[in-house]
């Protein structure tokens, strides 16, 4: 049974940093690719943030300079640091590997708020 499960999630301070993480149980994802995406009240869920199989990465315009997503393939984790947060940026965050299905994490509450 593949099992998602993320933290690092909190209160931060605008132009404060925060380090997702997303441990996978279940299915070894160096292969797939994996990504961020989070969902604020009353929108749809967006994509922040991709990395494939073979290590690039993608990011949404909102937040390129600012984060970086990466793995640590032999601990099958897949994080997200969040560096110059804005208020913009609060969200429940989740993440998501596109295997032979998608699975996704229960997700992980960022709030950025002075």
């Amino acid at each position: 049974q593949v099992q998602l499960v993320e933290s690092g999630g909190g209160l931060v301070q605008p132009g404060g940093s925060l380090r997702l993480s997303c441990a996978a149980s279940g299915i070894i994802f160096t292969v797939y690719n994996r990504g961020w995406y989070r969902q604020a009240p009353g929108k749809q869920r967006e994509l922040v943030a991709q990395i494939t199989g073979d290590g690039r990465t993608n990011y949404a315009d909102s937040v390129k300079g600012r984060f970086t997503i990466s793995r640590d393939n032999a601990k099958n984790i897949l994080y997200l640091q969040m560096n110059s947060l804005k208020p913009e940026d609060t969200a429940v965050y989740y993440c998501k590997i596109a295997a032979w299905a998608d699975y996704w994490g229960q997700g992980t509450q960022v709030t950025v708020s002075s």
